[in-house]
């Protein structure tokens, strides 16, 4: 449901950094590569959208017969149907069942898209000029086989861990999230998640080196609002005062105006304390710092709140997205509705920033109502030094001496139910991307092949650790 994480700095240079731009790669790693293309390719020709025909069962068929043959039990892998979709839990036993496992979450399923639209076929795999194109390419197949192909070849090259390993991958992120819930609820006793579909970086738009690399241990909670107007209507030629649409439209101004109170949480703080340092615009790096130095700086609010990258970084936000409106070109509206979509700072309950807004609006004939669907507001997970290290270790394995940033999501993900069960969760792919090329949701998605070498050596590296 969420993109990968990226890190949009306003005029980043290569200049501004200063580690190698080559990564440093192990060798060895030749099964693993291979199998992550090839398990790319298989998994985007299936079309797990919701719906007439979904593929996401197949999906799964697949990751547990590539499990399977290389040498996981078929007991200890379990595909489980859920309407329309399923969701696969495989776990790989430690040596140590005292120690709570280790979970590496992901998801199946895909975000619809129409051939004619394309440039390709969206379920056709294509390999081109470095890139693999289809439906999935970033969020988030190829990170899903990247993770599986890394644990496959750690296997065949005699690692055990010492903490079990349970792949968990969900069928409906991108709709409902029914599966996310359930899968959540049954691993509610886990250590730790590793959200492969979350965090990311950045490539530099000019070069393709690497800039920046974040991970992130919390989303902001995601909503939807329905705004209500309804009245008697009448003949489009005798106008009266109560005017549905007019009234929800005054509504709407009121609220597209205001601004909630900008905050910051610890990993919010050290995000602008992080990315300060590598973002060549003075007025933009010293308001990052004045922000996480003071949140209630009013000339770093205003500068952060000028650029769209940054103001959901600093507070809730709430816009409208969609409006509907009367039943007849010649007649009064009867009804007007309007819903707005807010990313809400964890720590705020629905309810409270619906009356928020409804204050906001100060017009008591608009109708306020909770309309979201497969969303629940979730907390931060803490710092963890041993994820925040075998973290750091392992991007610095793959990219020596990028930048690494920790990051709060837009939301939502799969991480969010983890959390709400009180299970600590990280979204840390190490997939690198130009800003100019994320294209999940979008036309023509897309995943630079670069990231195949350097992405199992990071897996491998994280896996070990927080195995082990």
């Amino acid at each position: 449901m969420t993109p990968p994480m990226k890190l949009t700095l306003p005029l980043v240079s290569l200049a501004a950094l200063t580690f190698s731009a080559s990564p440093a790669l192990a060798s060895g790693h030749a099964e693993a590569e291979a199998q992550t293309l090839d398990l790319s390719k298989q998994t985007i020709a299936m079309r797990s959208v919701q719906g007439p025909g979904n593929e996401t069962p197949k999906v799964a068929a697949l990751y547990r017969d590539t499990l399977i043959k290389a040498g996981w039990s078929p007991s200890d892998i379990e595909i489980v149907p859920v309407d329309d979709t399923a969701y696969l839990l495989a776990t790989w036993k430690g040596s140590d069942p005292s120690l709570k496992p280790l979970v590496l979450s992901g998801h199946m399923d895909v975000v619809e898209a129409k051939r004619a639209d394309w440039q390709r076929d969206p379920f056709v795999p294509v390999v081109e000029n470095g890139y693999l194109f289809g439906r999935g390419a970033l969020d988030m197949k190829f990170n899903a086989a990247l993770a599986v192909s890394t644990l496959i070849e750690m296997r065949h090259k005699g690692y055990k861990p010492k903490r079990t390993i349970i792949i968990a991958f969900s069928g409906d992120e991108e709709t409902t999230m029914k599966t996310s819930r359930l899968i959540a609820e049954r691993l509610k006793g886990a250590g730790l998640v590793i959200n492969v579909d979350g965090g990311g970086g950045m490539l530099a738009e000019d070069t393709a080196k690497p800039l920046a690399w974040t991970w992130d241990g919390a989303e902001k909670n995601y909503a939807d609002f329905q705004l209500e107007v309804t009245n008697p209507g009448g003949h489009s030629s005798a106008p009266r005062k109560d005017n549905a649409i007019v009234q929800l439209s005054q509504a709407l101004v009121a609220i597209g105006a205001y601004h909630f109170t900008p905050e910051q949480s610890p990993l919010t703080k050290a995000f602008f304390e992080s990315a300060a340092k590598i973002t060549p615009n003075p007025q933009v790096a010293g308001a990052m710092r004045a922000f996480a130095a003071d949140p209630t700086d009013a000339d770093a609010i205003a500068t952060l709140r000028s650029l769209p990258e940054f103001i959901g970084r600093i507070e809730t936000t709430c816009v409208p997205t969609m409006v509907n409106g009367g039943h007849a070109l010649n007649a009064l509206p009867q009804r007007a509705t309007a819903n707005i979509n807010c990313r809400i700072f964890p720590g705020h309950k629905r309810e409270d920033i619906m009356a928020e807004l409804a204050k906001v609006a100060n017009m008591p004939v608009v109708k306020f109502s909770d309309v979201t669907e497969g969303s629940t507001p979730s907390p931060a997970s803490p710092m963890r030094p041993d994820f925040v290290n075998a973290a750091n270790k392992a991007i610095h394995l793959a990219y020596p001496g990028i930048a690494v940033i920790p990051a709060q999501a837009s939301g939502a993900s799969d991480s969010m139910w983890y959390r709400v069960n009180g299970v600590d969760a990280y979204g840390a792919s190490p997939v690198l991307i130009k800003d100019s090329e994320e294209f999940a949701h979008g036309l023509n998605e897309r995943v630079p092949l670069s990231n195949i070498a350097p992405g199992v050596v990071y897996f491998t590296s994280l896996f070990t650790d927080l195995s082990k």
